[in-house]
């Protein structure tokens, strides 16, 4: 029998990984199911993951895209839980779990650049100017700072803007990383907002990257929340919790990564949104290659078409190159 073919309770299981952030994450989901169905009775199971288990190595060492994932699928197949929450950024684009996949409300999807609080400033600037873009964002640190981050895809931006900078390899939960910050193990780390966010914390230093001059990584800020093909009493409660508007921008940076074969090995970014006239404004870039070659594109097409406009603009990218500098970076 599985979670939800127990009729004897009106209770829905929710699995997630067992940090502190995905803890929040799949909360942020219970709670909204709650409010809709308050007899509803939310319960939470948490599972240590391959990814979370092997921090000495970096991601694509270990299986890149589903290092994070494959053991909460598991347990969704079968029947242990009935609603998987993760980071939609995790998910690999090639699904092969059978799940079906709801997108809630979306977090904000931006990089941001947390500062030691030690390090002086190369030179001033105002909050508007710094947030604008992500190479005014970094030249407030100094020549030879060390910056903490696990991403190829930020790796490869810092390089692209500040190749002075030294970037540093970094795994762990955020609270770890904004400890080695706070020792002086680093002068700046760049973490998603989101992450922060939900977890309420406010380093005094903070920074955001973009909207210009830096792309963030598909599907950042979004959670992929799965439950099992064929459980339509599940299917009817996330329903709930569904954000078509964000369901289409994920679409579509998704779809980006998908036209490129693009992989966690691959520095890929995309973020696309709703302009004023109701229509999808999307963005997308492959970062990296020789002498640190950048590939960037856009476009526009209506929401409903959110899949098709990624598949292009990524079908673009390559007409420009970017099948050459993906190619130099996997081998």
């Amino acid at each position: 029998m599985t979670a939800s073919e127990d009729e004897s309770r009106d209770r829905i299981v929710i699995g997630s990984r067992r940090s502190r952030l995905a803890r929040a994450q799949a909360t942020w989901v219970g709670d909204r199911l709650r409010r809709r169905w308050p007899e509803l009775e939310v319960a939470y199971e948490t599972f240590d993951t391959r990814g979370d288990r092997e921090l000495d190595r970096p991601i694509p060492e270990i299986g890149g895209k589903g290092v994070f994932t494959a053991e909460i699928d598991a347990a969704l197949a079968e029947g242990r839980i009935d609603v998987a929450v993760h980071s939609l950024k995790d998910l690999p684009v090639a699904d092969r779990s059978g799940a079906v996949l709801t997108i809630p409300g979306r977090a904000d999807p931006a990089d941001v650049l947390v500062r030691s609080a030690a390090r002086d400033e190369a030179r001033s600037m105002s909050a508007e100017t710094v947030t604008s873009d992500g190479s005014t964002a970094l030249e407030r640190l100094a020549a030879g700072a060390r910056i903490g981050t696990s991403s190829s895809r930020r790796s490869a931006q810092v390089a692209r803007l500040r190749p002075d900078l030294a970037v540093l390899p970094i795994r762990g939960n955020i609270e770890t990383r904004l400890a080695k910050l706070a020792t002086g193990e680093l002068d700046a780390l760049i973490l998603a907002a989101a992450g922060l966010s939900r977890l309420a914390l406010a380093p005094a230093d903070v920074v955001r990257l973009g909207p210009r001059g830096w792309l963030p990584a598909p599907g950042q800020g979004a959670l992929g929340v799965q439950s099992r093909r064929g459980d339509e009493r599940t299917a009817v409660r996330l329903e709930a919790v569904e954000d078509p508007v964000a369901s289409a921008a994920v679409a579509a940076e998704r779809a980006v990564l998908e036209a490129l074969e693009g992989s966690c090995q691959v520095p890929i970014g995309a973020y696309a949104e709703t302009r004023a006239d109701g229509r999808l404004r999307l963005r997308a870039g492959v970062f990296g290659g020789e002498a640190g070659r950048s590939i960037e594109a856009g476009a526009v097409g209506a929401l409903a078409d959110a899949r098709a406009l990624g598949l292009d603009l990524g079908a673009e990218l390559r007409r420009r190159g970017a099948a050459d500098v993906i190619a130099e970076l996997k081998t």
